[in-house]
């Protein structure tokens, strides 16, 4: 904290074209060690070599989304008014604390710590104690991209070493992406500290909506976008899909039909395999006895086993087979986030049930719904509460060109994406005048004249 503290003035001060060539020259190296960099996230979180590949890619794209976030939301403007001018500009906070997540854990931090420096911020980054490889890379490259000293600070631990980071008076903002059991104690932390900005982003328990899926074809369409919302990254993304609503109609029950045959044949293996499967395993054993743990729960409240989630212990201790449960006749499932591949159905009687269905949560991250009927569509787009609400399109796999954030328990209105930039830089608003100007008479002033 002291060496990104001391650093601070010096990187505020320097050009903006030199930070951005320090954010250039790190996207540039993680694209010449692209490979490299996936091969240890595949190893240490267990994505397989593909989706390993896809993060990478986004980590490179994210270097020059963040500068054109930087100059369209936080330049510099001015406008006359009267006889003076109004100029609003921006500021960099001091010292960001970035906690990333073990899920994405080269993506989502590093979505924080670019808009960060370009802003004229250092960071203190803490990865999540799954990625700990992971983290010591990207620290290793920002110094090789020729950040300073201090800069970009690489701090190894688990929740205590994050609690006290955060405790340090000297903390100007905490960008945390991660559970909301996490983010909610951040929160907490942080109470009557109103000076430290603070950006969450903490996961959902979100609907997709497949409705009007009459034809073959639609139906073998939507359940593709069905499964990968649903079970990529071993169902380890934020925004992967985790309540299916379908109609209970006969196409209805044809499309979950083809959902368990699709899901059925997913190849679940080593991450680094050949042929590359599908997912490869949970963050650890005891996330993927949590998950069975859960789908137990379930069934003894009443849900319907569609397709068991189950171990893979051939594979080892944390693979699971991903799998489907019907909760329509469980009277209140709970609204929490199984953090895994399991996906619970609801059927229900008409598109207004759906979307009831589909809100009744605290979360409010992402949302989509699956339809070839515009009025379908344009009215699921209008009333589903969510940040992120895709209509024909998968849950997962957020533009970003975009905000990125949810509502409710979801996040607490910061979203980052493209607007990460916001929450980097305080706006200064400046009436300038290249003279005095004289103020308008003063009243109340014994001597002069009032009117």
């Amino acid at each position: 904290m002291a060496l990104a503290a001391g650093a601070a003035q010096a990187w505020a001060g320097r050009p903006r074209n030199e930070r951005i060539e320090v954010v250039d020259r790190f996207a540039a190296l993680v694209a010449g060690r692209r490979a490299e960099l996936a091969e240890l996230i595949a190893g240490e979180v267990g994505k397989a070599r593909w989706d390993a590949l896809s993060e990478v890619d986004a980590m490179i794209g994210k270097a020059k989304l963040s500068g054109r976030a930087f100059h369209e939301r936080t330049g510099t403007s001015s406008s006359p008014l009267g006889g003076t001018t109004l100029a609003v500009s921006h500021r960099p906070l001091g010292v960001m604390v970035v906690l990333g997540p073990f899920n994405f854990p080269g993506h989502l931090p590093n979505g924080h710590i670019m808009p960060a420096l370009l802003a004229g911020n250092t960071v203190v980054f803490k990865p999540s104690e799954h990625a700990a490889a992971v983290g010591e890379w990207m620290g290793r490259a920002w110094l090789e991209a020729s950040a300073p000293e201090g800069v970009v600070q690489v701090l190894q631990g688990a929740a205590g070493v994050a609690q006290d980071v955060i405790a340090d008076r000297r903390v100007a903002g905490v960008l945390f992406t991660g559970g909301v059991a996490a983010g909610r104690a951040i929160h907490r932390s942080l109470a009557g500290r109103p000076e430290v900005l603070l950006a969450l982003e903490l996961g959902g328990n979100n609907p997709m909506i497949a409705w009007d899926l009459d034809d073959d074809e639609d139906r073998s369409v939507a359940a593709r976008i069905i499964v990968r919302s649903a079970f990529v990254s071993a169902g380890q993304r934020c925004t992967c899909a985790r309540r299916l609503i379908v109609p209970r109609t006969r196409s209805g029950a044809a499309l979950v039909d083809e959902v368990i045959d699709l899901t059925g044949r997913l190849r679940i293996g080593d991450p680094l395999a050949e042929p590359q499967p599908f997912h490869g395993p949970l963050i650890s054993a005891g996330a993927a006895a949590g998950v069975l743990s859960k789908q137990t729960l379930l069934v003894d409240g009443g849900a319907v086993s569609l397709l068991a989630a189950r171990a893979r212990t051939d594979l080892g201790p944390a693979f699971l087979q991903p799998g489907l449960i019907d909760v329509t006749d469980v009277p209140d499932p709970p609204d929490e986030e199984i953090f895994g591949p399991l996906l619970q159905v609801h059927r229900v009687a008409d598109l207004d049930g759906a979307i009831s269905v589909a809100n009744s949560t605290r979360f409010g991250l992402a949302a989509a719904v699956l339809s070839p009927r515009q009025q379908t569509g344009h009215l699921a787009l209008d009333r589903l509460r969510a940040g992120i609400v895709n209509w024909n399109q998968p849950t997962v796999g957020a533009s970003g060109s975009a905000p990125f954030g949810g509502i409710g328990w979801s996040g607490n209105h910061r979203p980052a994406g493209f607007s990460a930039a916001d929450y980097c830089a305080d706006p200064v608003a400046s009436l300038v005048a290249d003279r005095l100007q004289d103020v308008a008479e003063l009243h109340g002033v014994d001597g002069a004249e009032d009117d």
